[in-house]
């Protein structure tokens, strides 16, 4: 592919974002066991890019990241092998099925939907972030149905997984050192089976890559060198870094993202029939 030579400063203005996006991004996920997602598909989201596209950049990246985190995980011993067991099958049947049905959306309504989930995934990530884990025992139960749903709304939007199967783990007294090796380490065999099945819906021409492919390109190079950086410090993270305060500060990002993109979308909207009964409906 011939790239203009005006072309090259813009590439490695985006590169250098997404590179930035991508370690930040892995180093709170590796600290927390969540956000990677969240971030990186709030800013290209930002940046005009189709949900779908968002979606599968962002999962074809956390092939890299995640397979260098969990390998970290695994050398200081953080994964629950028990909860890997039921976690990975249950996200990869959810993931695959949430990217099939993700394809097939208008780009506009869905991208509304999905603003509005992450900043529900802010709040979420915040009040996790204020409240201290519990050292209660762990069980094991409806872990299979917490991985399912965590791989379809992962698919579905680009981020997620983390926000709801870690902070349900954690919230059900699971200790957090295994439950954030385990779920990355998960995450990881999540993000194969989601990519292979956008891969499968683009050969098949369900999924089209929307313009600007170039700058898509730059933008997961990005992530995945920044991310691969950041991914062999991910163990070490989980045992030294003020985790809350790194979740607290990716949740207002990514509210405050969420937000401002919110306000972009909402003259769009009207011409949707659904909002705009929604609208009329709040102004009575």
């Amino acid at each position: 592919m011939d790239i203009p030579p005006d072309l090259w400063l813009a590439l490695a203005l985006t590169f250098g974002l997404f590179f930035a996006v991508g370690f930040f991004a892995q180093l709170v996920d590796g600290a927390v066991g969540m956000a990677y997602g969240v971030i990186s598909s709030s800013v290209l989201l930002a940046f005009g890019v189709p949900p779908a596209q968002t979606s599968a950049t962002i999962h074809v990246a956390k092939c890299f990241t995640n397979g260098a985190s969990g390998i970290s995980h695994l050398a200081h011993r953080n994964v629950d092998w028990r909860l890997l067991a039921r976690l990975a099958p249950a996200g990869v049947i959810g993931g695959v099925i949430g990217a099939y049905l993700l394809t097939g959306f208008d780009p506009t309504f869905i991208k509304a939907l999905i603003v509005a989930y992450l900043a529900v995934l802010g709040v979420v990530m915040l009040v996790r972030a204020w409240r201290a884990p519990t050292d209660e025992p762990p069980h094991l139960r409806h872990v299979v149905s917490v991985g399912f749903v965590g791989g379809f709304l992962d698919a579905s939007v680009g981020g997620g997984w983390g926000p709801i199967v870690t902070s349900t783990l954690l919230g059900r007294g699971h200790p957090p050192r295994y439950v954030i090796g385990s779920v990355n380490t998960a995450e990881f065999f999540v993000a194969v089976a989601i990519s292979a099945a956008f891969l499968w819906t683009y050969f098949t021409g369900r999924f089209v890559l929307d313009d600007g492919v170039t700058q898509a390109t730059a933008a997961l190079a990005g992530l995945i060198v920044g991310g691969l950086i950041a991914a062999p410090l991910a163990g070490y993270v989980t045992k030294i870094a003020p985790a809350r305060l790194l979740l607290a500060g990716a949740a207002l990002l990514v509210i405050g993202i969420s937000i401002w993109q919110g306000v972009q979308l909402w003259p769009r909207l009207y011409e949707y029939p659904i909002f705009s009964t929604l609208a009329e409906l709040a102004s009575r």
